[in-house]
């Protein structure tokens, strides 16, 4: 198999990959040679190209698939690609599903269960403005990732992220009754919308001008804002919608201008700071057997995670 999570040490592969990312080295001897980080849906590996030939600008360039002929070798640890050559792949035919890690859970599926959370809200105000948001941005918002690197960084990660968000939402409304749950779920559906703005794509995926310079929370406020006036809408509801998106990061270290200062804006910054770091773990547990530790998690102030042995029996 030529899947990258199957791959051992010594395979000789020749298969498509998707270029994720592209800089050059030197040597100690001053030769240049490419770093490749290659990618397919089960995994990534670092490819190096060690003699750069003429056209390898043009054809190693990120978010293209390339045909690859490589070695697998082990260096301290890791496995990496010993790239002998590459080659061009018709773009136009591809199915980038092969390259790009998804959601655990069907694309269908989470559609099926968006628009039942929308159905599902009974303010009509909330409702009219959660439809034309995600309306608006529907296309995106099914097939974006979360994040470039971070929590749910693969395809329909960002609808992935926020109906965990949505189901977190319902389960604390049952505990505490005084919650207003159409506003809790709305604000789980539509925070990180502006994602879509601030990210290139579930291909390769990088922060746009936009992202980098505005961010997804003030994209998003902005949007919330353009929407209540599009709909003709006033009152209170579009307002405590524009501060849950605002407070859901909580303080302005992470990026929120204003502290959360409803108690569903609160919980909002809860939950989404719970499920980020649960999928943060999730990945950092994977590769980990049971009796050892992840590596330092960067996310998770620089923490190292045991893994117990009970987990086993998971």
């Amino acid at each position: 198999m030529n899947n990258i999570a199957e791959l051992k040490d010594g395979d000789k592969v020749t298969a498509p990959y998707l270029v994720v990312t592209v800089d050059k080295g030197v040597t100690s001897q001053s030769r240049n040679y490419l770093n490749v980080n290659l990618q397919d849906a089960s995994g990534t590996m670092l490819g190096k190209k060690w003699d750069i030939e003429e056209g390898d600008a043009d054809l190693f360039v990120p978010g293209q698939i390339v045909m690859i002929s490589a070695e697998v070798n082990a260096y301290r640890g890791s496995l990496q690609m010993k790239i002998f050559s590459g080659s061009h792949v018709d773009q136009d035919n591809i199915d980038f599903t092969r390259f790009v890690p998804s959601a655990p859970v069907p694309r269908e599926e989470l559609e099926k269960k968006l628009n039942a959370y929308v159905d599902s809200l009974k303010n009509g105000d909330v409702k009219r403005l959660t439809e034309h948001l995600i309306d608006k941005f529907h296309d995106s918002y099914v097939t974006y990732p979360a994040a470039v690197h971070n929590h749910h960084a693969f395809a329909s990660g960002l609808l992935y992220h926020s109906l965990c968000m949505a189901d977190h939402a319902e389960m604390v409304c049952k505990l505490y009754p005084t919650l207003n749950r159409d506003v809790l779920v709305a604000g789980a559906l539509i925070h990180d919308l502006g994602k879509t703005i601030e990210l290139s794509g579930p291909v390769a995926t990088q922060f746009t001008l936009e992202g980098k310079l505005l961010g997804h929370i003030s994209i998003m406020q902005a949007e919330v804002r353009i929407a209540a006036k599009e709909l003709g809408m006033s009152g209170e509801i579009p307002l405590i919608m524009e501060h849950m998106v605002l407070s859901h990061h909580n303080q302005p270290d992470f990026g929120s201008p204003v502290p959360p200062e409803t108690r569903e804006a609160l919980v909002l910054s809860m939950i989404d700071d719970m499920d980020a770091k649960m999928n943060i773990l999730d990945k950092a547990y994977a590769p980990v057997k049971p009796g050892e530790w992840t590596g330092k998690i960067f996310t998770m102030d620089g923490h190292y995670f045991y893994k117990p042995l009970y987990s086993k029996d998971d």
